[in-house]
């Protein structure tokens, strides 16, 4: 590779403050500082790289080791944790003589360090450390899974003291198989270099070892998680063929072209956890500037596909929503500018989140209205805020980013850009076909009920992330989150919710807060004990189901024998009681609550002159009878009329009319497809 000279972080973060590229006072501890020079071979698909890694105890016990991730090695062979589970999962399934399908040999990957060693100043002299490092598996014991190094100290590193080391790396890249990797010459570089763990003052309930000194949160990559990592500094230097264009984390601040026909592109930012690059000769870069009433002005930079031009404002609108709506409810965006991605066709890239960088995804026909690329766009650019900027550990409790943020997307589409419809894909799904009379509800469809329905007595939320059952972990982490999130709008009000949100972000920015953290603020805001909502919600698996289970309405004299001037007479039949000159009639509703947890709801009745009845019922018994005497018969009775219940897993049980009216959707239906078809036959006599 190209040589290029390293700097002490120090100096680097010196020289960047004085250069005006972060104008800013740290937001961040800044304990693990990355300086990196790499340089992309596109024929060998390899990167070589050296970094330097400034890192600070900042924890309250010493260590005498240092853990890295090394995610590449996840793609090594079959017998990785990351394909375990996958293949579980049903998402690679294996031949009978357990081989992979569909695997080629460029599909596979690895990151070998090299070498690795102490650099001075410090309280260590210059040390090499590669003969020390070896693998560890301590989520799952599996000898073959390499996704984490663990490099041992000649001495420990006391609370307060800093250590720089310097790595030399190759990473094979793979051919795109989670969101990293290559296609052609489109290339899409996350997850590529050796990163620390995080060293951690929280219990790390499957780490047997190293209890003495202290405890690193360095999980193995699992299939159904992804990162977590300190806050700091990343000055890095990328050289490519000159004819690529490259986008990255951070600001450019230096473009070197080379004699060989490459160029370095340097990218510094300061604050984030993660540093992620992109480049292909195919992008077009189109630029635009957020900017909204109370917010900083962030610098948009779109690179997008030839064959997606014509959405690029599509795009650019659906970024500046997020930052808008999220900046305005939660918290400004604070680094002033953001790199969009549109990846390639088929490259396996689109969806995933970076610091001030993330991808999209998009289709060439894809009509506005139907929630793509809008939808994607906004949920991948609000995860700058959750994720980004409040750091959660997606391995453990991936749902504090994830679901907050599926929430806050379906939140902001529906303010941004209204109701979406439905689309359905003919032709192998190449033709998109919108039906503007069937829309999708934010409450329900954005917060994504339907998936979650099938998974809901999974798992707890309250396991950790990455011991989730792999074909259903999403659905308890994305759905669930933002559907007890949909009813907590509903039960407490969305000003109440929206105070909740935005006291997290300001008080767990650029840290790494935990669940018990966000339900502190939840009952600090709320001046309300939430726990018995969040046993339920969060700390099981036990699902929400109210029904009416059965309504009747009979006339209000008794039938049979009754009391009458003092002697027992036989009434005779039932019939209407009256009261003056109306008839009166004794109304029946049961309620019932089919799931295991308990929530409060409403019971409605409806009568047939008019007259509704609205009660309350704490939901804990697993039925109650609600009894009226009235003027009038039932017309209908519903539980939870409001749907303030989202998490209600069977919503067609909550109501039911006293006379069933079963033929009416078929008629309604029915009567639109004629229309539908008569325009149909219209349309080919045309062309006949």
């Amino acid at each position: 590779m190209k040589s290029h000279r390293f700097y002490p972080i120090g100096m680097i973060i010196l020289f960047t403050l004085n250069s005006g590229a972060q104008a800013q006072p740290a937001l961040s501890p800044r304990n693990a500082n990355y300086t990196i020079d790499v340089k992309l071979d596109p024929q060998a698909k390899m990167l070589e790289g050296r970094e330097i890694i400034t890192w600070r105890n900042d924890r309250d016990r010493p260590t005498n080791e240092l853990r890295f991730h090394l995610y590449y090695n996840a793609w090594k062979n079959t017998r990785s944790t990351w394909l375990l589970e996958r293949t579980l999962a049903g998402q690679i399934p294996p031949r009978r003589d357990g081989t992979q399908r569909n695997l080629r040999e460029d599909d596979w990957s690895c990151v070998n360090v090299n070498t690795i060693k102490i650099l001075p100043p410090g309280k260590f002299s210059e040390t090499d450390l590669t003969p020390n490092k070896k693998f560890a598996a301590p989520d799952d014991g599996n000898p073959d899974d390499q996704t984490v190094m663990v490099v041992p100290l000649p001495q420990a590193i006391a609370t307060g003291e800093s250590i720089q080391v310097e790595l030399s790396f190759t990473s094979k890249i793979p051919r795109t198989f989670a969101r990293t990797g290559f296609r052609g010459n489109y290339f899409f570089l996350a997850q590529w270099f050796p990163k620390l763990g995080v060293y951690s003052d929280f219990p790390f309930d499957s780490l047997k070892e190293n209890r003495n000194g202290g405890q690193w949160n360095c999980h193995q990559f699992h299939a159904g998680t992804e990162f977590f990592s300190d806050y700091g500094v990343y000055d890095v230097k990328m050289t490519v063929p000159s004819n690529y264009v490259l986008g990255a984390t951070g600001r450019l601040v230096e473009k070197t072209n080379n004699p060989d026909g490459t160029t370095t592109h340097r990218h510094v930012q300061a604050d984030v956890h993660d540093f992620t690059w992109t480049t292909s000769p195919d992008y077009l870069v189109r630029e635009k500037r957020f900017e909204h009433p109370g917010l900083p002005p962030v610098e948009m930079r779109l690179l997008i596909q030839p064959e997606h031009l014509s959405q690029a404002e599509r795009h650019f609108a659906a970024t500046a929503a997020a930052l808008q709506y999220y900046g305005t409810w939660f918290g400004p965006y604070p680094y002033g500018h953001v790199t969009v991605v549109d990846p390639a066709y088929e490259s396996g890239a689109g969806g995933m989140e970076y610091p001030t960088l993330f991808t999209c995804g998009t289709r060439w026909l894809n009509p506005f209205g139907g929630g793509s690329p809008e939808g994607v766009t906004v949920h991948e650019c609000g995860h700058q805020f959750w994720y980004g900027i409040v750091g959660n550990n997606e391995f453990e409790h991936a749902w504090l980013d994830e679901g907050l943020n599926t929430f806050s997307t379906a939140r902001t589409m529906e303010a941004a850009f209204g109701e979406s419809s439905w689309v359905r894909r003919y032709f192998r799904g190449f033709i998109p076909v919108k039906f503007d009379e069937v829309k999708l509800p934010r409450m329900t469809s954005g917060n994504r009920l339907q998936g979650y329905r099938p998974v809901a007595t999974s798992d707890a939320q309250s396991t950790l992330t990455y011991k989730y059952f792999p074909a259903s972990g999403a659905r308890i982490t994305y759905d669930k989150t933002a559907l007890w999130l949909g009813t907590l709008e509903r039960y407490l009000g969305w000003e109440t919710l929206q105070k909740i949100m935005s006291t997290f972000f300001e008080r767990y920015k650029f840290k790494h807060p935990t669940p018990d953290d966000f339900f502190a603020v939840v009952n600090e805001v709320t001046g309300k004990d939430m726990t018995w909502f969040f046993d339920q919600a969060h700390r099981s698996s036990e699902i929400f189901d109210y029904a009416i289970q059965s309504v009747s309405s009979v006339p209000a004299s008794p039938e049979g024998l009754v009391e009458m001037d003092g002697k027992i007479v036989y009434a005779g039949k039932s019939k209407p009681a009256t009261n003056g000159s109306e008839k009166t009639f004794r109304t029946q509703v049961v309620v019932r609550r089919n799931g295991g947890a308990v929530f409060p709801v409403e019971v409605m009745a409806v009568f047939a002159n008019g007259d509704t009845i609205r009660e309350n019922w704490d939901g804990q018994e697993r039925w109650k009878l609600f009894v009226y005497e009235k003027p009038a018969r039932l017309k209908f009775a519903a539980v939870d009329p409001e749907r303030k219940l989202i998490l209600d897993l069977n919503y067609t049980n909550n109501s039911k009319l006293l006379q069933p009216a079963a033929t009416l959707p078929a008629r309604k239906w029915a009567s639109k497809w004629m229309i539908w078809l008569q325009d149909l036959l219209a349309t080919f006599a045309f062309f006949v």
